[in-house]
Order: structure tokens, then C-alpha cells, then sequence
């Protein structure tokens, strides 16, 4: 129910579930929901799986996470597979060629609009602002990898931690309150009596050796049996890494994501990442779907002696293997403790600034997009220690331009919601495309 309802981002996923979980079925207590999802913020990867993951555990075990992270994760990999073997096959046709032309102009004011609501929530100093701000420029003009970013980011921030603590932990509890935990869960579990929700160092060994195994054998036999430089290979290894770094949710690693997979690997063109995001706000699930589309466009074009429809299905199963395998590992791996640490503030200041230099990232992203969406043509100019990307003087695509701005009047003037925008753009630029 919840995957399926699960449009928006994380913010809309998280409401969901809060809502169901809290408010209508009373399962869980606000504060324990609220608690889970701090850990889950702390966590790379899609905080709204791995919170309906965590829940899941704490109710029925392991076997409870496994089927409530699947179940939100199966519809919008179900959905993004059907639209990418679409544009697949029909990405050079007028009509699907003008419906994601509307679709890239509606996500560019979407992007634009994470970039504030993150920024509101965090950059609440000069401090803050001046991670972000080191941030876009460590990553637009120097290039540097966005690993690095994320792990320097929490290193200041958890050095400044110590040494300004009011500076650097402006992320609160997200509003918990002393109400007794009354939840069904709660009562239950009342102090975290239950055997699997105790902290066991022998069965911490375990968890890990089992779900490194199941997230990386995969990656190493395909490594073994194709050899480093098949793309199944390249894909496997690639978001592996990028799913131990996406910290601060799917817009932020989509930078990540863009640079390797468009400049480095040549897996997409620069309007397709466009494309991709569109398809994952459109469908449920977690918006770290796109990766799917991403790697089934690499497989697609890079078959390997397969039918290149064949070849990106695959490669769209492997990819998102490789994404959310991680997210069980985190949550059965480190649930029992943070369940431990029911009551304690730990870590806030590291997260104030990771979330800081995360809103640095989705700018550049927005930076991004927004070039290759207004633009006909861009060059990269070379300076120093890096390199700008620029538009081309004279190349403004005017119809673009109005498509987004309507959709920037749509978001931030008329407070439309993700669907309503898209579906408006999408039909403003057919119109535009049918009289021009």
C-alpha cells in the first residue's frame, strides 16, 4: 500500500507512512517512528526504503524487513522498467520526443525546489552556508568526486561538532515528543526486550558476512565470468560505490551520477539524466529509481551480443540489486543498536553538515540540468585546477524556456504538488511543439 502510494520524493514517501503507520493503524508510536528515521537519515541510500525496511524488522523480524522493502522498492522498478523499454524503443519518435521535453522543463523547477527546502531546513548560519557553498564549488569547478565531498563534509562537521557544537547541530529530532510510546509496536516491544531487537556482537559478525555476500558475490562473478570491462561489470561496480555514498537522498547522488555516467562512461546523453528523473517522479517508489534507467540505457547501447532490450532489463535487475542489497545490510546490521540508543542525540552535527554540503550538490545539479534544458549547445572551458561549463552564446531554446517557466510559476506560485506540474508542462509542450 505504502509503495504503491509512494509519490513525491522522500518527503511524500516518509508523510505516507506516517500517516498509515501512526495515525490510522497506530502500529508505532511517533517517537519510535521518528527515531527510526533519524538513524535513517544517517544512512546512505533512500531514507523512506530503509525506514519502511527498519519498521518492517522491528514487527516481524528479519523476514518483516525483507517483504516491506522489496514491496516498496517492486512497483516503481516495475513501472521505470516499462517506461525505459519505451523510450528505448521509441526515444527518436516526435510524440515521445515532446513528451519528455515537457517532462525535463517540469523537473528542472522540481530540482530547483529541493535545492530550497533543503536549504531552509539546514542553512540556518554562516556555517552552514559556507559548507554549501564549498561544496558547489568543490564539485562544479573542481571536479572533485562527490565521495570526497560527503565524507569531508562530515569530518568538519563532526570536528566542528565538538569544538562549536551550536554552529553545527541545526538538524533537531524532527519533533519528537515525551507522549507515552502507545503504539501496538510499542507495546510490544515495550524496552527493546524482544530477543532480535537486542544488540548481539556474534550476530552483527553474521548479518554482515551474509549481506556483504549477497551484495558483492554478484559483483565479483560478473567481474570473474566478463571480465572488468563489460559494462554489466562497470554498472555493477559503479553503483556499488555510489550506494555507500548517497547521503542526503536521490538528487544529490543524481550529481554523482550524471558526471560519471554521461562525461566518464558515455552510458547517456545529458538530456536522457533528465529524462531518467522525470520517470522516477512520475512513478512510486524511491526517486533512486533512476539509477535503474540509467543502467538499462548503458546496457542498451552496449549489449554485449544480447538483444539490447534483453540486455537492459538485465542490467536494470543488476543495478537495482546493487543499490538496495546495501540498504538491508544497514538496517539488520545496525538496527539493534541504534534501538539501544532509543532517547540519545548522537551524531547530529555531522549530519547538520553533510545535509549542508548536500545542498551545495542538487545546486550544482540544478546548475546542471538547467543548462542542458534552456540550451541548445554548451562547451566546457578548462581553468586551473578544473573546469566551468558554459552555454553557448545564442543557443537559447526559447520554447524550453517557457515550458519552464511555467512550471516554476506552477511550483513556487501556485504550491502545485510533482504530478500536476509534470502534466502540465508535459501539455504545454506539446502545444508548443505542435504550432512551432
Amino acid at each position: 500500500m505504502v509503495g504503491l502510494q509512494s509519490f513525491g520524493g522522500p518527503a511524500g514517501q516518509i508523510a505516507v507512512m506516517h500517516r498509515i503507520l501512526v495515525d490510522e493503524k497506530r502500529w508505532i508510536s511517533e517517537r519510535r517512528f521518528l527515531h527510526a528515521l533519524n538513524y535513517c537519515m544517517l544512512l546512505p541510500g533512500p531514507e523512506a526504503m530503509q525506514l519502511a525496511t527498519y519498521i518492517g524488522w522491528l514487527m516481524h523480524r528479519t523476514a518483516g524487513g525483507l517483504l516491506a522493502g522489496t514491496l516498496f522498492v517492486l512497483p516503481g522498478f516495475l513501472s521505470i522498467l516499462v517506461l525505459s523499454l519505451a523510450y528505448a524503443a521509441f526515444q527518436d519518435s516526435w510524440a515521445m520526443e515532446t513528451l519528455f521535453f515537457g517532462v525535463k522543463a517540469g523537473v528542472l523547477a522540481i530540482v530547483v525546489q529541493a535545492v530550497l527546502r533543503i536549504g531552509r531546513r539546514v542553512l540556518r548560519n554562516w556555517v552552514m552556508v559556507a559548507i554549501a557553498a564549498g561544496a558547489f564549488v568543490g564539485i562544479h569547478l573542481l571536479r572533485l568526486p562527490f565521495p570526497v565531498i560527503v565524507v569531508g563534509a562530515g569530518v568538519v562537521g563532526l570536528v566542528g561538532g565538538r569544538l562549536a557544537p551550536g554552529s553545527f547541530s541545526v538538524i533537531g529530532g524532527h519533533g519528537a515528543n515525551d507522549d507515552a510510546e502507545s503504539g501496538l509496536l510499542d507495546t510490544a516491544l515495550g524496552d527493546g526486550s524482544l530477543d532480535h531487537t537486542r544488540p548481539s556482537p556474534a550476530r552483527a559478525i553474521r548479518t554482515a558476512i551474509l549481506w556483504g555476500t549477497i551484495w558483492l558475490a554478484p559483483v565479483g562473478a560478473l567481474a570473474a565470468w566478463l571480465g572488468r570491462t563489460s559494462v554489466y561489470t562497470q554498472e555493477a561496480v559503479f553503483f556499488s560505490k555510489a550506494a555507500v555514498v548517497t547521503f542526503g537522498g536521490a538528487y544529490s547522488v543524481l550529481a554523482y551520477v550524471a558526471q560519471q555516467a554521461v562525461e566518464r562512461f558515455g552510458w547517456l546523453a545529458p538530456g536522457e539524466m533528465l529524462d531518467g528523473l522525470g520517470m522516477a517522479e512520475t512513478t512510486p517508489g524511491p526517486l533512486i529509481q533512476v539509477v535503474q534507467f540509467v543502467g538499462f540505457m548503458g546496457a542498451f547501447r552496449d549489449s554485449g551480443g544480447l538483444h539490447p532490450l534483453v540486455a537492459g532489463t538485465l542490467a536494470s535487475a543488476l543495478v537495482t540489486w546493487v543499490t538496495f542489497a546495501p540498504c538491508f545490510l544497514w538496517i539488520f546490521l545496525g538496527a539493534p543498536y541504534v534501538e539501544a540508543l532509543r532517547g540519545r542525540e548522537t551524531l547530529t552535527a555531522g549530519l547538520s553538515a553533510i545535509t549542508a554540503a548536500i545542498v551545495g550538490v542538487i545546486l550544482n545539479l540544478a546548475v546542471w540540468f538547467g543548462l542542458h534544458t534552456l540550451f541548445h549547445e554548451t562547451f566546457t572551458v578548462a581553468w586551473g585546477p578544473g573546469r566551468v561549463l558554459l552555454p553557448r552564446p545564442g543557443s537559447v531554446d526559447w520554447a524550453s524556456l517557457v515550458v519552464v517557466g511555467a512550471a516554476f510559476a506552477l511550483v513556487f506560485g501556485a504550491k502545485w504538488g510533482t504530478l500536476r506540474v509534470l502534466a502540465c508542462a508535459v501539455a504545454l509542450g506539446f502545444g508548443l511543439r505542435a504550432v512551432l
